[in-house]
């Protein structure tokens, strides 16, 4: 009996595509192997063998929040820096999974936790920013003010 080969899944939203490229990029930059990288994360506590690297690589393998955060360590950056593309640019724009476009810089400062996704409106009149910093960071996190900033 012969089995027909298994169909390649892809990874189809854009985050996980972003997190294929930046993976091999910081893979590339570092000189390693998909074979250096996979006995890294065995080191770890978080094996990934090398064929399976290739497949995040190749976006055909999705990498769950354990892999994310293995990854980043492993590769010595901010799990940030495997979610979005690798600028600031606010004239640039990227694609986020749940969100759609938005410029670089408004991600950038999303994902690193300093602001809100949406927009904020001049004097915040729905209170986005403070709901952003109660619920998306711990109080010593918290954007503090200084008497100065104040009006």
């Amino acid at each position: 009996m012969t089995t027909a080969p298994r169909p390649r899944s892809q990874v189809t939203d854009p985050t996980g595509r972003q997190v294929a490229t930046n993976v091999r990029r910081l893979r590339e930059a570092r000189g390693w192997s998909t074979y250096d990288l996979a006995r890294l994360l065995g080191e770890a506590g978080r094996p990934i063998a090398a064929s399976a690297i290739a497949k995040v690589e190749r976006a055909e393998r999705r990498v769950d929040a354990g892999d994310l955060t293995a990854l980043a360590s492993v590769l010595r950056v901010n799990p940030s820096a495997l979610l979005l593309a690798f600028t600031d640019d606010p004239a640039q724009t990227v694609e986020i999974t749940g969100v759609g476009e938005v410029d670089a810089e408004r991600a950038w400062d999303w994902v690193d936790g300093e602001m809100p996704i949406e927009r904020i409106q001049p004097g915040d009149p729905s209170g986005a920013l403070l709901q952003f910093q109660v619920y998306a960071r711990p109080p010593g996190r918290r954007m503090q003010l200084t008497p100065g900033e104040v009006d």
